[in-house]
């Protein structure tokens, strides 16, 4: 095993085992460019044009504006307590729930990064197909899925940093290029800002479009899991820029709007027909622009699907296998899920997983603005075994009711909007009451 091989392992090893030591962080562009592989997703394109469509385009702009605001301040409070601990989202979650409820958040984490790789994945073989119809789908599936898997071999300090700092400018290019041929052969018409509901205008509509982005609050787990490989010193950087507001602008507007335009001039919706639609325009070079946006984003999808299943299946069956085995395994499941064409259940899967995701980020939160320092968090998690509880109480109360709240709304159409919002609230409330009560009963030496 070569020199950068091992280092590797080691990394990867780590990341399972505890929380990321200082002479394992990230530089400030290395893990710059690591990150914003999360950026260039097709989904973000195309969410946004189907929100457009759905309650028109100011709607959708507002709740994208809105969406920036709420993710930037969000992910810059979890991106400095993830960099001062040090701590992944397995680990900080046995503090907030023990380790029962690490073991599902974990779960949940796994099952998710994985269903959106899927969803890239598929895209990247749409492309394929459409510019080299002789490939069977099924085949462009092995292929995309053995590629994207071999990216992730080790840890994202070995050279995913490298390989997303190529493809930005490629990324960036391409969306620009796409833009302006669209121009080129469609002619440009500004009726893209104007798109309206077949039906009308639908009342408070920037509402669904913002509480919709509520949806993809699995970012905030994204965002602690790779902002722990920062260094303290950055700390300030990465809160403000690279996890902050300006890495949402470009992730929610600039793509949005992008998007918007591209499916209304195109006249095509869902990611699918719009890869197809870049494909017959751009020719080779909507392959390779389809390719560079779903590899980048698929390098974080599989990545982390990859460290929380090791993690999950470690804790729960003490299974110590090779970072790498881990890595092969989840690119088996998600080949699998893609040849038993399971999609619209998938979908059914992350609405569920989404509102547990909301209400994970209302106990976090409220944690982390409760000890921002998180040296609660390291004297919890070395004071030895006996000191680990299976069941964190306080946690799971607020975790499981801000759940149910909102499973309820969602499955009420008149208030379904309200669900994100109300699971958020709920668990939030529910773990500052019991925090304060315990802390209470701690003072009072009763608990």
């Amino acid at each position: 095993m070569t020199t950068q091989a091992q280092g590797g392992a080691q990394a990867a090893a780590e990341e399972i085992a505890g929380a990321i030591p200082a002479r394992a962080r990230m530089g400030k562009l290395g893990l710059t460019m690591a990150w914003w592989g999360v950026c260039s997703a097709m989904f973000y394109l195309v969410v946004a044009a189907s929100l457009a469509h759905q309650f028109g385009t100011l709607n959708a702009i507002i709740g994208m504006a809105l969406s920036v605001l709420t993710y930037g301040v969000i992910n810059g409070i979890m991106a400095r307590y993830a960099i001062r601990t040090g701590l992944s989202v397995a680990l900080f979650s046995r503090v907030l729930f023990g380790d029962f409820g690490a073991s599902l958040a974990t779960l949940i984490f796994f099952a998710t990064a994985l269903y959106y790789g899927v969803f890239e994945s598929s895209v990247m073989a749409v492309a394929l197909q459409a510019y080299f119809p002789s490939v069977p789908l099924n085949l462009a599936y092995l292929i995309v899925i053995v590629y994207g898997i071999v990216l992730v071999f080790g840890s994202i300090q070995t050279w995913l940093d490298k390989l997303n700092g190529v493809l930005l400018p490629i990324y960036l290019a391409g969306l620009a290029v796409a833009v302006l041929l669209t121009i080129t052969s469609r002619g440009y018409s500004n009726d893209w800002l104007f798109l309206q509901p077949g039906g009308g205008p639908v009342e408070h509509g920037w509402w669904h479009c913002y509480t919709y982005y509520m949806g993809v609050w699995i970012l905030m787990m994204y965002t602690f899991d790779y902002a722990r490989y920062g260094r303290k010193e950055d700390e300030s950087y990465h809160a403000r820029f690279n996890f902050g507001i300006p890495f949402y602008l470009v992730t929610f507007l600039l793509s949005g709007l992008a998007g918007i335009f591209l499916a209304s001039a195109l006249g095509t919706t869902g990611e699918a027909g719009v890869v197809i639609s870049l494909v017959q325009l751009m020719g080779f070079g909507g392959l390779v622009f389809a390719w560079v946006t779903q590899t980048r984003i698929n390098t974080a999808n599989f990545h982390l699907a990859t460290t929380n299943m090791h993690a999950f299946f470690e804790r729960l069956l003490r299974l110590r296998l090779p970072h790498w085995t881990w890595a092969i395994l989840v690119g088996a499941l998600a080949y699998v899920i893609m040849l038993a064409d399971v999609f619209s259940y998938i979908l059914q899967a992350l609405a569920y997983q989404g509102v547990f995701v909301v209400a994970w980020v209302g106990v976090a939160l409220v944690h982390i603005l409760l000890h921002p320092a998180g040296t609660d968090a390291a004297r919890a998690l070395t004071a030895g075994a006996a000191a680990h509880r299976t069941f964190n109480p306080h946690g799971l109360l607020a975790w499981f009711t801000g759940t149910a709240s909102g499973l309820l709304l969602m499955h009420d159409a008149g208030v379904a909007s309200f669900s994100a919002p109300a699971t958020f609230i709920v668990s939030s409330i529910v773990y500052a009451a019991a925090a304060r009560r315990g802390s209470g009963l701690r003072q009072a030496g009763l608990e």
